[in-house]
Parts: structure tokens; sequence; C-alpha cells
């Protein structure tokens, strides 16, 4: 794994993606596959898991020991907590949040779930959609997540079958159709062979469309705190102590959600109060606009007497 010295990385597009799906649809693989065909694995991680591997006796490289971190998780072959992983291509950098599939860990992929711009949805090709997986979809859909990526993996395990993809995308479209997001994409693909991941698959060559790195690489930035309602959190009021500013009242908090610009009409909650934001500042910069979650300070056209903990 190289990395970047130069500011090209911190200049870099930021894709925040969750994985998510029944348990055993093959998250972890999927994780360990994108890492590994994108050279994103240091060498002692990879001697690690070759160690392991071998040890469990496997004939492949296990690929999902690149995630699950617990001891407990190892034994069991299943995701606990919620794993994050980073990477990078020459478009993008990512963070991955490897979630579990398990009904009672639920509440770990919601946690995983909360802060990503999209979702990747694995299904087993065999087993098809699943309470579990419409859970998912479910969950994904109510936090905002307007980019979802299902993968139906396993595919080598169908014999490739386009009837098999086909059917399954068709019953997930129809979930989409009662919780419609932005944008939806489907990807045929085998986590364990690599087929469709990374490198284009010769084995389907009925699907034409792109792989999962590719759509990564390429899909809209769908940031949900900027599209909720508006809040901030006043957690500082600024009264500076000079002649020049004698008459100035700035609230200082962090945008939870949604954007603000200069002349809005905001609501003051708990008084109910009604007034208009005149300025906008972010340190010494004055702004038009600022949306979740920049922390900045505001100033009001009514001298308000508010407190730190006011919204």
């Amino acid at each position: 794994m190289e990395h970047k010295t130069d500011n090209t990385y911190l200049d870099m597009e930021l894709l925040r993606f969750t994985t998510a799906g029944s348990v055993d649809d093959g998250k972890s693989t999927l994780i360990g596959r994108l890492l590994y065909d994108s050279k994103s694995i240091f060498e002692d991680q990879l001697e690690a898991v070759q160690k392991a591997s071998q040890q469990k006796g496997d004939r492949y490289l296990d690929l999902a020991l690149f995630t699950d971190g617990l001891r407990s998780e190892r034994q069991q072959g299943i995701t606990i907590d919620v794993a994050y992983r980073y990477f990078y291509t020459p478009k993008r950098k990512f963070i991955i949040a490897d979630t579990p599939g398990h009904i009672q860990y639920t509440r770990n992929m919601v946690t995983g779930a909360s802060t990503a711009n999209a979702a990747v949805i694995l299904v087993d090709a065999r087993n098809g959609i699943t309470e579990q997986t419409l859970r998912h979809y479910y969950i994904a859909y109510l936090l905002g997540i307007r980019s979802i990526i299902v993968c139906v993996n396993k595919m080598d395990l169908v014999n490739y079958s386009s009837d098999t993809y086909f059917r399954i995308q068709d019953e997930l479209q129809r979930a989409n159709q009662k919780f419609p997001v932005s944008q939806i994409y489907f990807i045929p693909i085998s986590a364990l062979k690599g087929d469709n991941v990374v490198e284009p698959s010769s084995n389907m060559p009925w699907y034409t469309g792109p792989t999962l790195r590719q759509t990564l690489e390429t899909i809209p930035i769908y940031n949900h705190s900027h599209q909720g309602p508006l809040r901030i959190s006043v957690q500082y009021v600024i009264r500076p102590l000079s002649e020049e500013f004698h008459d100035y009242r700035g609230y200082a908090g962090r945008i939870e959600s949604g954007t603000i610009h200069k002349g809005d009409k905001i609501l003051i909650l708990p008084s109910g109060i009604q007034t208009d934001i005149t300025s906008i500042h972010l340190g010494q910069t004055f702004l038009k606009e600022a949306y979740a979650p920049l922390s900045i300070s505001l100033t009001l056209k009514d001298d308000l007497d508010l407190d730190r903990g006011d919204f």
C-alpha cells in the first residue's frame, strides 16, 4: 500500500459508505476484496490474514479477516461491531463502515449507517431478498441515505445466472417504489472470486454496467444532513468588550442539520420567537450560506437574549 505525500489526497472528494444486508451475504468478504484488489492492504496485514487463513484450513485467502477485528468475530466468522476501513483510488477517498447482518446487532448497523453518504446492500443470489435485507434498506432510507448500491453476491454459486440476478433486481425495485431513494444501482458480483468488484467479469457478458469500484467513484455524494430541517444549538454568545463592536451580539454553534442563508427567517426554541439572519461568519470570513456540520457564528435582526443550548 502506497501513501500520498502531497496535497492531492487531502483535496480528494470523500465518500462515506456502509455495507448492509442479511447475515452471511458476504459483506466483510466484499470489503476485503475491495481493499485487496485496490492494493489498499499493508504487507503485515496481508501476512497476518494469510497465516490465519492457513490455520483455519481455508483454500482461499479469507478476505473477511481484513475487517473482522474482534477475537469473537474471527472465532465465529461473523461481524458484531462496526469496523471502519479507509482506502483511496485515483478519483476518490473512502471511509467504509462494515456493519453486522444479525438482527440482534441491528443497532450497530444503524450506528455505521448514520454518517454514510451511500449504502452497499448485499443480497445472496441463492437466497434472494430476505426480511433483514428489507429492514436494512428501510433503515438506510429513514436515515436519509439517497444512494444505494445493491450487489447481488455469490453469483458464482448460481452459475452466473442472469435470470436469478434480474429476478432479485425486480423484487427490490418494487420495494424502492414504496420508499424511493434518489439513486439505486444494481451490480452482479462474486466477492470471493472478484467478479465485478474492481475488475469487470468475463463470466457475466450479459452485464455491461460498471463495477462496484467504478460506481463508488462516480455516484453523486448526497450529504443528507444538508437536506434536513435547520438545527443549530447555541454554544456561545459573543459580546466583544470593545468600542468598535460595542453593539455586536453573535451566536456561535454547530449546524446539526440543514442549510442556512443570509436573510433566512428562523424560529428560536424554546421561546418560539421568529427573527431573520443578518450575517453568517466562519472565522473571519463572511458567508452567504452555511450547512451541516460547519461550526459558525451568526447575527440576528433582533436583539434577543439567547442562552447556551437554545435552538
